[in-house]
């Protein structure tokens, strides 16, 4: 019974994330809406912010796809269209941002932080500390001492 419930579940959410697109925005063109779709789940919804805009369902979601299939309609390029919608709304409307001075410090933080990581271990694991290696001659001394007296 448990599994049942959880297939209906699944198969709601799959229908859910499937009824972003509606029927009236698809190309009658294959070619086109299959480039239309690959184009908006690489663009950000701005009112949802994490959330591609073929999977959105918000009024700005809908008009970026038709936005979108219009220019595709026109005849521009996949990078026309996105260089198009970057200038009217700025790099955050891609959800994976182009590499570029401003957003160098977004894609190198991680490598740097595994980095410093590294070294971090790497020197500080690199030899055991022996605790004997410091002690003076009157510390040694002492230290076997107390080694034979608490021995077996």
């Amino acid at each position: 019974m448990r599994w049942m419930l959880l297939a209906i579940m699944m198969l709601c959410l799959g229908i859910l994330r499937a009824a972003a697109v509606q029927p009236d925005e698809i190309l009658s063109d294959p070619h086109l809406e299959t480039r239309a779709r690959t184009l908006t789940k690489e663009l950000r919804c701005m009112v949802c912010q994490n959330q591609s805009i073929d999977d959105s369902d918000a009024p700005l979601a809908r008009d970026l796809r038709l936005l979108v299939r219009e220019r595709l309609q026109a005849g521009d390029s996949n990078q026309q269209v996105i260089d198009f919608l970057v200038a009217r709304y700025g790099e955050f409307v891609l959800l994976r941002p182009r590499f570029s001075a401003h957003t160098a410090i977004l894609w190198l933080t991680p490598v740097g932080i595994l980095l410093i990581g590294a070294f971090a271990f790497i020197f500080l694991w690199r030899k055991p500390v022996n605790p004997e290696t410091n002690l003076t001659p009157q510390e040694k001394t002492r230290l076997a001492e107390i080694l034979r007296r608490d021995g077996p």
